[in-house]
This record gives C-alpha cells, structure tokens and sequence, in this order.
C-alpha cells in the first residue's frame, strides 16, 4: 500500500462523517464518555470498534500482545486505573482471539529474546491449566482452549488490581468481561465467565477490601 493512500482514505472518512453529521467532530472534540474498556491484542486483524460495531468516543482502548494484564506493566495499570477513577466505565472487557500469535508461542516455546519476559505470563497459565490442556488431544483444539484460559486469567488479574477493587466495593462496577474473537468467522464470543463466582475463589487471597477501610 502507498503511504499516501492513507491520507486519502482519511479524507474521505472526515467527508463520510460531515455528510452525515456536520458538527460530528465539535461533538467528538467535546471530551469522551465510554461505557467500556477494551483489553485487547495488538493484532492487526483484530480492531476493537470495527468488531464491536461502535464508534470514537464509544470505546477507550488498549491493547499489546496477547490482551495482556500484567501487574508490572505501568502501561496497562495506567489504563485501567483512568478508565475506572475517571471515565467511570461500567464494563471492561478482555478480548482473546482464536489464532494469537502469542498464545501459539507460549505452546511452542522458543527463545524469542524482548518478548521471553513478556510471554512468560503466557506460559504461566499453561503451566496452571497444564492438566486440562494436556487432555485435549487435538491440537488446534488445545490451541483454542489456551486463547480462552488466558482470557480468564487475565480477567482474574483485572480482579486483584487495587482501584479496580475500591470501585467495585463502592457501587458494584465496572463488570469484567471474557470475550474471544473468531477470526475464522467473524464471530464475537462471550465466554460467560462469573467474575464474582472466580473471585470468591481467591478472595481470601486476593481481598483488599480490609485495607481500604483503614
């Protein structure tokens, strides 16, 4: 592709928006409202809006390899702690994706040198599903399995994040979501996790209700 031709398919999505809304961008330009956080990869084939059928201002995004929640990554806990405290967002959603890249890596695993420290969490829920994965004797089906498992366990990470917690306790959001993309069909699928079943699992662990309250 032309590096020009992006301009121009910019121009001709500003047109698009004027056309049918010609104070669209004043709107925009007034400040966000979303009701979602979107955690999701860093996959060029899986974009948050076009797959959610939502619009700028609809949905505040991040993303990295493999819909990562990892309690060290000032980057992510940067985000989830604006979109709670600040943009007051009802839900938040941890979107995996069927054929991730890193997710195939934590299955066959080799020295990829920067992203060895990244993918460890990766292979660390393996390492905690590794009985129910080692059952699953087709292989692309085990792929699939660990794409979901991870979208669980990053979701219990979102779950011990302190802010996240407080918000929580305070008026019962934001709600978390497990979601996976089917890049095959084209198909969202909501996991239907029980947060608050998962939670109370580790609660006794994980807990900080007691050290708000001081």
């Amino acid at each position: 592709m032309d590096f020009s031709t992006i301009f121009q398919n910019n121009e001709r999505w500003i047109a698009e928006k004027l056309a049918a809304q010609p104070d669209y961008f004043e709107k925009l330009s007034k400040g966000q409202a979303p009701e979602f956080l979107y955690i999701g990869c860093s996959d060029s084939r899986v974009t948050a809006e076009d797959l959610m059928g939502l619009q700028p201002g609809e949905v505040f995004i991040h993303r990295n390899i493999a819909n990562q929640v990892i309690p060290t990554d000032n980057n992510i806990n940067a985000v989830i702690q604006y979109a709670v405290e600040h943009l007051k967002v009802k839900h938040i959603i941890v979107c995996g994706h069927y054929e991730c890249g890193g997710v195939k890596a934590a299955l066959n695993p080799s020295d990829m040198g920067q992203l060895n420290s990244w993918l460890q969490t990766l292979r660390d829920v393996r390492r905690l599903h590794r009985a129910e994965l080692e059952a699953i004797a087709d292989d692309h089906r085990q792929f699939d399995r660990l794409v979901e498992l991870n979208v669980l366990e990053q979701c219990m990470n979102i779950i011990k994040i302190d802010h996240v917690q407080r918000s929580w306790y305070r008026g019962g959001f934001p709600k978390i979501h497990g979601w996976v993309f089917d890049v095959r069909t084209g198909k969202l699928i909501d996991l239907g996790l029980n947060m608050e079943k998962e939670f109370s699992s580790i609660r006794s662990i994980y807990d900080l209700k007691p050290l708000d309250k001081q």
